[in-house]
């Protein structure tokens, strides 16, 4: 039995003994993010803090994550039931026997971006050929960058991925021990302070990559097993999006009041850029959190073309949106 199977199976059987709990019992959810706390995870923390979970039947613990790679691999294997992680990220896994269920966008527009110096010479994708990229070995640009590449007509192999800590970014572009680095858009203003007007900058998504982006994903077992409380969970997070999206401050707040070390004003500036990434016809027309079917299709085609599937496999198998609420859309 493959190791994944094997892994999913045990998280199953724990996911049993849990709902054969009391019914006015707290299920725990240990819901992995994609990284460490910021501005873009604030609305879970508003809504812990308010005591929406915890009225929904959840006892929701958040936990910092190492990369939206990571986060797949620990939701398929059930040592979270929960998680968030980039869809090509999760769609590529899921090629290798990774069952994980989409069931909240949250990231309508790639965040993914490259930064550079202009100094250096580099002016675009293409100029990046023969030189180093530095991010965590973990961060899910590493696995769809091939796709970005072979967009732009480049060898995926051209470039040296160099292993640095997400916090050592800009002091190895600075130091110019790396010529290049990856970042999501949500702290793009970061950037813009320490390199100035030297900061030279392409979003994937204008540079012909534009997949969906981080979204709440779930165990396939557990999701069978416990539908009412992945529901409750999706309906809870879907309400705290849509308030936050509307009213920022109480849940910047909240964010910083769980992890003191971050700063408000940055962490505003972040949820401010999410508000950006989150939006597009679907969300703000359909449902909050929806993932559409023709780009849900173009993000597989994508994934199969660029990056390679192990095992092909039906793309509406690997997401769903019967858990949304169609009457809350993004705030326009």
């Amino acid at each position: 039995m493959p190791v994944f199977h094997r892994l999913v199976l045990a998280a199953g059987l724990a996911a049993a003994s849990l709902a054969s709990a009391p019914a006015f019992a707290q299920q725990k959810v240990d819901f992995i993010l994609n990284w460490v706390p910021g501005g873009d995870h604030a609305p879970y923390y508003y809504a812990k803090k308010m005591g929406w979970y915890k009225d929904a039947g959840i006892d929701l613990n958040l936990e910092p994550g190492k990369g939206s790679a990571v986060a797949v691999q620990k939701v398929a294997a059930g040592a979270n039931p929960i998680g968030l992680a980039d869809m090509p990220n999760a769609l590529t896994l899921r090629g290798k026997g990774a069952d994980t269920v989409g069931v909240f966008n949250v990231y309508a527009n790639s965040p993914q971006g490259l930064y550079w110096l202009k100094s250096s010479g580099i002016k675009s994708v293409k100029d990046l050929a023969g030189k180093k990229i530095g991010n965590p070995a973990g961060d899910g640009a590493r696995t769809i960058w091939p796709a970005l590449a072979k967009a732009n007509g480049m060898d995926p192999n051209s470039v040296t991925w160099v292993n640095i800590d997400a916090n050592s970014k800009l002091a190895a572009l600075k130091a110019k021990s790396i010529d290049a680095t990856t970042s999501f858009y949500n702290i793009h203003h970061i950037f813009q302070r320490e390199l100035g007007d030297d900061m030279g900058f392409v979003a994937w998504k204008d540079a012909g990559l534009n997949t969906y982006g981080n979204t709440v994903i779930v165990n396939g077992d557990y999701l069978k097993k416990n539908k009412a409380t992945v529901a409750a969970f999706v309906k809870v997070t879907q309400k705290a999006f849509a308030t936050c999206a509307s009213t920022p401050a109480p849940c910047v707040q909240a964010l910083i009041d769980a992890n003191g070390a971050l700063q408000i004003d940055n962490e505003t500036t972040n949820w401010k850029l999410v508000n950006v990434l989150m939006r597009d016809k679907h969300s703000e027309g359909v449902a909050l959190g929806i993932l559409d079917d023709a780009r849900m299709a173009a993000d597989y085609e994508i994934v199969k073309t660029y990056i390679g599937l192990d095992q092909p496999f039906d793309v509406k198998t690997s997401y769903t949106n019967e858990f949304l609420d169609r009457s809350i859309k993004m705030p326009k």
